[in-house]
Parts: C-alpha cells; sequence; structure tokens
C-alpha cells in the first residue's frame, strides 16, 4: 500500500468501523462457522451500515485471517481481535499512529508504538506461511521450503472475480462488449473458453446480465472441470455433488440444455439455492435430487447407464484459502484423513453410475494428495474397468492450451486459479 493510498484510508476510518471489524473478527476467530456465513450473517442483523463500512470490515478481517500467524508472532497468541486488527493495519498497511488518531484508546497509543517498532526476528516456515504447523509439516513432504513459500504467497493473496458466461444466453465477446459500455474493466480467462476475469469487484447480484441470467460467478478452475468432462447433447449426465449447482449449470449449458442432468446432492438446503439458477439460466435439462448417500435407491436405479458423471468431492477446501482463508485454520489432520475416507466412498459409488465407454472426473478443491490422486491411484489399482485419460489432451481438443500432463493441477501462483485437481476416468469394461 503506497502512502498517499494508507493516508486515503486513514482518512476514511471511523471509529465504529473498526470496532465492528474487531467485533466480527472476534466471532471468526471462534471458527465455529465459515468465515463468510459469519460475515454474510452480521450485515444481515446491520443493515444501516454503509458499503464503505462493509468494504473495509470485509477487507481487514480476511487479511487478518491470511495473516493470522504472523500477526500472533507480533501480538502473541493470546492477543485479542481488535489487537490483531490494529497489528494488520500497522504492520502490513503501513498505517502510523498519527493516522489512527482518535481511533485509539489512550492505552492502546504506546502498545501501537511498540508494536510498530518491534522487530520481527527469525520467523519460522509456518510464520512466513501463516499455515498451521501441521500442514507445512505435510507440504514438506512433497515440496521444498521455497517452493512451499511461493504457494503461500499465491494463496494468501486475494481473489481476482471472474464470471462464467451462459453460452444459451450470450456469447463472451458480447458481454465483454457491455461490461467495456459500461466502464467495467475485464479481460478473457486464460484458459476458460467462457471465462471472465474482473479488474475490480463490482457488486453483480442486481446487474442486468446476472439478473438475464447471462453469467454466473465462477472461478476459472472451477470452469475447467466441465470442458473435462465436455458433456454432449442429448446424454445422461450426473453432477453427483453438486451443492448449490455452479458447475451443473454450465454442464447444462455444455449441452444445450438437452440430454437429461442430475444434479445429486445430500443437503437440500443447498439444492433449493440451485433452482433459482437453474430458472434464471434456461436451461430445462437439470433435474435435482436430494439423495440420503452414496447408496440411496436413485444411484441403483442409474447404475451402467450414465454417459457422464462429475464428482467435485467434499474436500479440505485449502485450494481455495483465497476467498476462505479461514480452511487452514479449521482443518486438521484428522479432518483431512476423514475426507479421505469419504472421497474414496463417494467414487466408489458414482463410479457405479458410469456405462461402459463413459467418462468420469473426479476433482477436489484440494493441494493434498491424500485427496487427490492418492484417492484416484487407489481407486484405478482397486478398479480395472477403468483407465485414466489424459487431461491436457481433452483440454488440447477443445483448444484450451494447459500442460498439465494425465491429471489437471491449477495453483493460484501458476495459473491464476484456485487450487484444484483433476483426473479423468473412462470405464473400459
Amino acid at each position: 500500500m503506497t502512502k498517499k493510498n494508507t493516508d486515503k484510508t486513514a482518512d476514511r476510518i471511523t471509529a465504529k468501523m473498526l470496532s465492528d471489524a474487531a467485533d466480527v473478527l472476534r466471532q471468526l476467530l471462534e471458527f465455529n462457522f465459515p468465515a463468510d456465513s459469519v460475515l454474510s450473517r452480521f450485515f444481515r442483523e446491520h443493515r444501516d451500515i454503509g458499503q464503505l463500512a462493509r468494504g473495509f470490515i470485509a477487507d481487514n478481517v480476511y487479511l487478518v485471517l491470511r495473516r493470522k500467524r504472523y500477526l500472533e508472532r507480533l501480538c502473541g497468541a493470546k492477543a485479542k481481535s481488535r489487537q490483531l486488527l490494529l497489528a494488520s493495519l500497522v504492520r502490513l498497511g503501513g498505517m502510523s499512529q498519527r493516522q489512527l488518531g482518535e481511533l485509539l484508546d489512550k492505552d492502546e497509543i504506546p502498545w501501537v508504538n511498540a508494536m510498530k517498532a518491534q522487530a520481527e526476528g527469525e520467523l519460522s516456515l509456518a510464520e512466513q506461511t501463516d499455515f498451521p504447523d501441521w500442514l507445512v509439516e505435510r507440504l514438506q513432504r512433497d515440496h521444498g521450503d521455497a517452493e512451499i513459500l511461493v504457494l503461500a504467497r499465491g494463496l494468501n493473496q486475494p481473489a481476482p472475480l471472474d464470471l462464467r458466461v451462459n453460452s444459451i444466453k450470450a456469447t463472451r465477446e458480447n458481454v465483454l462488449a457491455q461490461l467495456a459500455f459500461e466502464g467495467i474493466e475485464a479481460e478473457p480467462c486464460r484458459y476458460a473458453p467462457l471465462g471472465i476475469r474482473l479488474h475490480g469487484k463490482p457488486v453483480l447480484s442486481k446487474h442486468p446480465l446476472y439478473l438475464e441470467g447471462k453469467i454466473e460467478v465462477q472461478d476459472e478452475g472451477s470452469q475447467l472441470l466441465g470442458q473435462l468432462l465436455n458433456p454432449k447433447r442429448s446424454e445422461m449426465v450426473v453432477d453427483f455433488c453438486a451443492g448449490a449447482g455452479g458447475k451443473t449449470l454450465l454442464l447444462g449449458a455444455l449441452m444445450r440444455s438437452t440430454g437429461r442432468l442430475y444434479a445429486f446432492d445430500v443437503a437440500d438446503k443447498r439444492l433449493a439455492k440451485l433452482k433459482p439458477r437453474v430458472a434464471r439460466s434456461g436451461l430445462s435439462n437439470v433435474h435435482p435430487a436430494c439423495i440420503s448417500g452414496e447408496n440411496d435407491a436413485r444411484i441403483k436405479r442409474l447404475a451402467g447407464k450414465i454417459d457422464r458423471v462429475l464428482v467435485d468431492a467434499p474436500c479440505s477446501g485449502l485450494g481455495t484459502l483465497r476467498r476462505n482463508p479461514d480452511l487452514k485454520w479449521r482443518q486438521t489432520p484428522e479432518s483431512v484423513a476423514e475426507l479421505s475416507r469419504k472421497q474414496a466412498d463417494i467414487l466408489a459409488a458414482a463410479a457405479r453410475l458410469v456405462k461402459t465407454g463413459g467418462r468420469l472426473v473426479y476433482a477436489t478443491c484440494s493441494i493434498l494428495p491424500e485427496e487427490n490422486e492418492n484417492v484416484v491411484d487407489a481407486f484405478v489399482s482397486a478398479q480395472p474397468n477403468f483407465r485414466r485419460l489424459s487431461a491436457a489432451q481433452i483440454l488440447a481438443e477443445q483448444g484450451v492450451a494447459l500442460d498439465c500432463g494425465d491429471d489437471m493441477r491449477l495453483l493460484p501462483h501458476v495459473h491464476g486459479t484456485d487450487g484444484f485437481y483433476a483426473a479423468v476416468l473412462e470405464r473400459i469394461s
């Protein structure tokens, strides 16, 4: 942050903004609920908070979550939320005690001055990366320290805002032209054929393009999963862990709203969010269904009948730390081990749906091998009737130049996307 920008930010901060941010941060640091849901609830309960204050609160509490390990090194592991927030503004934002001015209590002034002058000393790798110890130790099995630092820098940056054009209703060229006409800076995504990356983060929930179903918010990496599955018109397709349906909508558009697309999930609440999105998209081939689990009767009835199945498996989400920095503090080695077992069960169940010659894509937004290639390697070893296909070749056939080998691995510091893994499997008998 430049001095000019720091001065401008300081001039706009009020005591209430600082107090509200500290209050939200205190709730976030309890790690009882996902950070985005805590923040959304706070803003719903405080509708009087203006847009400027909302931006300040969101940006700064997320920055503390990203840099929590480093800030605790400065303030102590038992530091209060307000202290962490002030340390972030001073040490990461470059603000001085003078700029904070009347926002500080009298007893905070000497503390801020001392904290600003404090030497960092020698930081551990976990403190340098702002990762928990267990995650650093896990990454060190496969990566050198320098590589982990680069990865951490990528994951600790805020994510850009990516859009996906609904090809049923619009073209990427037309959407880009409309955005440019409105003064919204944007460019085509590097890899995803329907992707657009915005230079800023405008509010789009009431934008005509969104309301008319011409665009959806979706990370570029997530969009590439649809290209790997590459469903055709009139096929039978299953999105096995559909959630709120972002990938379902992409698959439906790639199918040109023909065939039959099942959106399975175990959570009714998640699927409920899909229904208005389907209506807005104009798709008529999507069939949401809440299942009880991997052995649901619907799955048994469809066994061996499905052309293509996408398994975007429940995972640690450690590839999405740019958006969800709280996940690195909420996950544990035990939770990852439990997820790995669940992922293996889900993959085995989804595989039973696939017909001979059909395609199965297993994907996560994790960076850990035990959720990714280890799961797929074990599955292929136990299931000789499936073979791996080259993700790079499948993408190249669609004009996507991504040299990723057999399995697709995306990383923020390399590809500018969230961290994703995907393996493409084909049933051969």
